[in-house]
């Protein structure tokens, strides 16, 4: 714990002093802009993640000019004067100095999301492997998973009840628009992240690291600057949530594309947003190489095992893909739909019906445990579980599948509706299982079963295609370029289904 704390403590601010009256100087030249181009970030995409879209969004209006930018060309820079305007941002000073403010505040935000990334693993492992065998038994017994979970009803509900911020935004939103936590939010947000992730509810850490990325950016420019304008802040969350995204998913690239489809920016703007942002990431990604070798405490990214080499799709292939994009389509509503469902019922009753919650997660694992299962497959996010569930896939019964499909998806839905934490490697970890069960039948072989069924589940519960395409092929390696084209068929078609099924949103008010 105390390692977390240091890391997104004085380490998160200091550094970033000096190079502040950067940001400041570089907002300055921003203060002329019209909120126009916070309609990159008003343009919801129902799916977009709230830390994400506030931050860039954020960060769009103190880059953009008063118009809203064109669309990049092929050739690279939007033509006319807002690329003009663009290309002279870029060369300005100020905005070199906003880029020596990324690297610098990108080595101790990422410091902070590694190390809060190894205490969720430490909790994990202490609760679930430790704790037991001191007490005497062999493993966690059936019944393990119940008082650990009402615990973290408990912790989960008191943040969102009693402290400021309410824990974070909710994953009911999927990536909604919500804003930066301020410095006396972060320990609410951080509270219920490691309550969520640590205790076991169904739940990834990708949202509370772009909120503490976030957070712990607008708190190195407050310190720095306690009048700095917003804009500045708005620039330096952006910048801090690329940081400590930046190799979760096993890639920068990821990550920051993660960012970029959320916020909606597009067109001049989102270079100029961007550069800092990758910046902090490509520093993040060597900084959590260097901490895994100087630590010694392993890698904290997503790292999937080989698989059986996929030479090239085939026309039953691609008719699987069309049945698995169906099939995420309805399974990844029904997990949405069970959410909102829930919902306003936990949020009356907080105190009582998250703990309440925390029980019906841990009643799904213990029935997926009686049958022979392992409580891990339908606890926690799957992010550690997804690598040992490809890896040993033979083991794996249909049936046995489709218990662990039933139970991880209620004990999702029924986390979303009360917990806090991230959508991402729940989806993937149900679209692998759903892939690995759907692969006994005849015509579509494992990687490609896995692939397709990652990035449907992906698209349908965050909504963001592109990304979904990229998360479902980036970490297959060299078969990820091979099996790409029927991701994309499978993306595109459970993303209209599931807009088509989707439940109808009351319309957000305008502020």
């Amino acid at each position: 714990m105390s390692a977390a704390g240091t890391a997104g403590g004085p380490t998160g601010t200091g550094p970033a002093a000096p190079a502040s009256a950067g940001a400041k100087e570089a907002s300055a030249d921003a203060d002329s802009t019209a909120p126009a181009s916070a309609g990159g970030a008003a343009r919801e995409s129902p799916g977009a993640d709230s830390t994400a879209r506030a931050s860039a969004g954020g960060a769009a209006q103190a880059t953009a000019g008063t118009e809203p930018a064109p669309p990049a060309s092929a050739g690279g820079a939007a033509q006319g004067p807002a690329g003009a305007d663009a290309t002279a941002r870029l060369r300005s000073p100020a905005y070199l100095r906003l880029l020596v403010l990324a690297a610098v505040i990108g080595v101790p935000i990422s410091a902070a999301a590694y190390f809060f990334l190894q205490l969720v693993g430490e909790v994990q492992r202490w609760l679930y492997t430790d704790l037991p065998h001191a007490l005497g038994f062999a493993g966690p017994p059936l019944w393990w998973p119940v008082p650990l979970l009402v615990i973290c009803g408990v912790l989960v509900g008191a943040a969102v009840r009693y402290l400021p911020g309410g824990g974070g935004h909710s994953p009911t939103q999927g990536f909604a628009a919500a804003h930066q936590p301020t410095p006396a939010e972060l320990p609410g947000v951080l509270l219920a992240a490691l309550a969520t992730l640590g205790l076991g509810a169904v739940l990834g850490p990708e949202a509370p690291l772009i909120a503490l990325g976030a957070g712990l950016g607008v708190c190195a420019v407050r310190l720095a600057r306690p009048h700095a304008p917003q804009q500045a802040a708005a620039v330096v969350a952006a910048t801090g949530s690329f940081a400590a995204i930046s190799t979760l998913l096993g890639s920068p690239i990821l990550g920051a594309f993660l960012l970029m489809e959320a916020s909606g920016l597009a067109g001049a703007a989102m270079g100029l947003v961007l550069l800092p942002g990758l910046l902090a990431a490509g520093i993040g990604t060597l900084l959590f190489i260097g901490l895994d070798s100087l630590t010694g405490l392993g890698p904290a990214s997503l790292a999937l095992p080989e698989l059986p080499p996929f030479a090239h799709p085939d026309v039953a292939q691609f008719g699987w893909a069309l049945a698995i994009g169906a099939g995420a389509a309805l399974l990844g509503t029904g997990v949405r739909r069970l959410a909102l469902l829930l919902k306003p019922h936990v949020d009356g009753r907080i105190m009582l019906l998250t703990p309440v919650a925390g029980l019906v997660v841990a009643g799904l694992a213990m029935a997926y445990t009686a049958t022979g299962g392992k409580l891990s497959d339908v606890l926690f996010s799957g992010e550690t579980s997804l690598p040992t569930l490809l890896e040993h896939s033979a083991e794996y019964t249909v049936p046995g599948l489709l218990l662990l499909l039933a139970c991880k998806s209620l004990a999702y839905g029924v986390s979303l509706s009360a917990f806090r934490g991230g959508p991402v490697f729940p989806s993937m970890f149900l679209g692998a299982a759903g892939g690995i069960a759907l692969s006994h039948l005849p015509g579509l072989p494992l990687v490609a079963g896995v692939a397709m069924g990652i990035g449907a589940m992906c698209v349908v519960l965050l909504r963001l295609p592109l990304t979904s395409v990229l998360l479902a092929t980036l970490l297959l390696s060299s078969d990820g370029l091979a099996v790409m084209p029927l991701v994309i068929v499978a993306v595109v078609v459970a993303h209209v289904l599931a807009a088509a099924l989707a439940p109808r949103e009351p319309a957000k008010q305008a502020g």
